[in-house]
């Protein structure tokens, strides 16, 4: 027999821990495990078998699929038990598999994952990390801890990022990507290492970019990988562009940010 209070649908089955705080219209599979200090938004559904630790905020009408294992420690050797956290915003589907840890102290404590974000099964997302809105992470993906991942982001399958890399918002990786470095706004990377391999025009312009603004985002990649300028040098270069295109501001505002260097 099911319990349909207000939390929604608990299958009698579910270990809900009373220090967890569920929302209305919550629902939560067979063998699911909610541990002390999580808490779910209203409409959210976890599935069976998935293991959810605290403390760890998880918003409204997610979709957690069967066996993820979400909010466990970090995977870090300095982690010492301190009170971390992980917080999810709303409308993610997250599928079967998928790790999503804790922060640590010297990271700042948080994870964090925005909204409206595709998460395929078998990927990881490192203690730390910073997801934004509306990314695509394909089945496999993995971000090694301090990883920041902006919006529209793609990650194709079994890509791999290295420990404080960023990656900027609309790019794309191709799958099987090994990626040691940043990867600025709009570029497509591929390869082992990864590599520019021009711009993610086609998702460009399934999101509206209108063809003037994907024209003065290709000219921007060609003054910053094809014309021979020292990486300040065009970032000035298209600072000046930028005056009249805002769609270049987020592209000078990430190359003015020193990182661990640009793709090449």
């Amino acid at each position: 027999m099911h319990d349909e209070g207000r939390h929604g649908v608990i299958d009698p089955r579910a270990v809900v821990d009373p220090g967890a705080e569920l929302d209305e219209g919550v629902e939560v599979g067979p063998f699911a495990v909610i541990g002390p200090g999580v808490r779910i938004g209203a409409g959210t559904r976890i599935g069976p078998h998935a293991v959810l630790r605290g403390p760890t905020v998880i918003g409204r009408d997610n979709r957690i699929y069967q066996f993820a294992s979400i909010g466990d420690d970090p995977q870090d050797k300095k982690y010492g038990g301190e009170p971390t956290r992980l917080e999810i915003g709303d409308r993610n589907v997250i599928r079967e598999y998928t790790t999503i840890n804790r922060g640590t102290v010297q990271g700042g404590g948080v994870t964090r994952v925005g909204d409206d974000n595709w998460i395929m099964a078998y990927v990881h997302i490192a203690h730390d990390c910073r997801v934004g809105n509306h990314t695509v992470f394909a089945n496999g993906a993995s971000l090694a801890g301090h990883v920041e991942v902006d919006d529209h982001a793609i990650l194709g399958g079994f890509t791999l990022v290295h420990q404080f890399c960023r990656l900027g918002a609309h790019c794309f990786t191709a799958f099987g990507s090994a990626i040691a470095k940043d990867v600025p706004p709009y570029v497509t990377v591929g390869g082992h290492p990864a590599r520019p391999h021009g711009i993610n025009a086609e998702g460009l312009r399934r999101r509206g970019f209108a063809p003037e603004a994907i024209r003065a985002i290709r000219e921007a990649y060609r003054l910053l990988y094809r014309s021979g300028l020292r990486r300040e040098e065009a970032t000035e270069r298209i600072a000046e562009m930028a005056a009249g295109r805002p769609e270049l501001e987020p592209l000078v505002a990430f190359l003015r940010v020193r990182g661990r260097g640009l793709v090449r």
